[in-house]
């Protein structure tokens, strides 16, 4: 029964026998599916997409020979042109005498100031690809060349600087002037790199009690330059009191002047007024000065003049109290 079950069942009449397949229809079939994966093939490598942040170098038979920037771009496939996506927009970092777990690199930290003393200093340089091109084919490694570069010249003007100025006042100058040395660096080198800045991460002395005294030495700057902000403050205050108090000196001394001048100009005319009036009368002038000047020297006096005479008909006693 199971012999007759299989052929029953078997889809072709018993002793029918499978058609063999052609082999043209083999090699038709191979023939497609080598199709499909060169289609497949070609349309996977025929076209790449550059982010915001990146630029698109492409090399045609190993050779540069154009860039892309942002976007869905295409290029010949199976290798005839590669593709090279290079971080042009994103700034990156280079960490010199620490690294970013926190750990001190005392290789790369410490230094010898320009005074002969040890002191360790971190750094922390900035920098983006200025040429994609120059940054991948001008040299192997362009970061580690700009570290290296960086760490010369940071130890060059640390070696100048007294240790007073590295650990308190001048960080700003020497991060200046490395930054301005290192670009004037990188210039000759022509890597593709271009620097954007150079920070002093930490600077302290290489044992505590030293530290502690450079500490010192910076709390008592910073009290000198309160004592000092208070004093400006005390003085910006005070000053335009003083100023409106002399202005009004001056102004009171001016009125006072002015006053002094008007009133010898009104006696200088009264003086002329009297003088002309003299001219014309002089005996009637000087008898009525004569008069008003003995009234205020011999205030109270009565003075009695006697105009009686042998000659005169009149007879008259005139004191001077009466006449004023």
């Amino acid at each position: 029964m199971y012999n007759n079950f299989n052929q029953s069942n078997s889809g072709f009449p018993k002793g029918t026998p499978k058609e063999p397949i052609e082999p043209g229809k083999i090699i038709k079939r191979v023939l497609l599916v080598f199709v499909l994966i060169v289609a497949i093939a070609l349309v996977s490598t025929c076209w790449y997409t550059v982010n915001d942040n990146q630029q698109a170098v492409i090399t045609t038979f190993g050779k540069v020979t154009s860039t892309n920037e942002a976007g869905i771009h295409f290029k010949l496939p199976f290798g005839i042109q590669n593709v090279k996506l290079v971080d042009v927009h994103n700034i990156q970092k280079i960490e010199i005498g620490y690294s970013s777990k926190g750990e001190t690199v005392e290789s790369e930290s410490k230094m010898i100031t320009g005074d002969f003393n040890i002191v360790n200093v971190d750094f922390f340089v900035e920098y983006k690809i200025s040429d994609p091109i120059k940054y991948l084919y001008s040299s192997q490694k362009p970061a580690l060349i700009l570290k290296s570069l960086a760490q010369s010249q940071i130890r060059n003007v640390i070696g100048s600087f007294d240790v007073d100025s590295v650990l308190t006042n001048e960080k700003t100058a020497i991060q200046m002037q490395i930054k301005e040395l290192i670009i004037e660096e990188l210039e000759d080198y022509d890597i593709g790199l271009s620097l954007l800045a150079v920070m002093i991460q930490d600077a302290e002395p290489p044992t505590e009690q030293v530290n502690q005294a450079f500490k010192n030495v910076e709390t008592a700057r910073q009290g000198m330059e309160t004592a000092i902000n208070d004093a400006n403050a005390y003085k910006n205050k005070m000053l335009p009191e003083a100023i409106a108090k002399a202005d009004k000196l001056i102004q009171n001394a001016e009125y006072l002047k002015q006053n002094r001048i008007n009133e010898a100009v009104k006696q200088v005319a009264m003086f002329e007024a009297m003088f002309s009036e003299y001219a014309l009368n002089s005996a009637i002038t000087k008898s009525r000065m004569y008069f008003e000047a003995m009234e205020s020297v011999l205030p109270g006096v009565k003075v009695i003049i006697d105009t009686s005479s042998e000659a005169s008909d009149i007879n008259k006693l005139l004191p001077i109290d009466k006449l004023s």
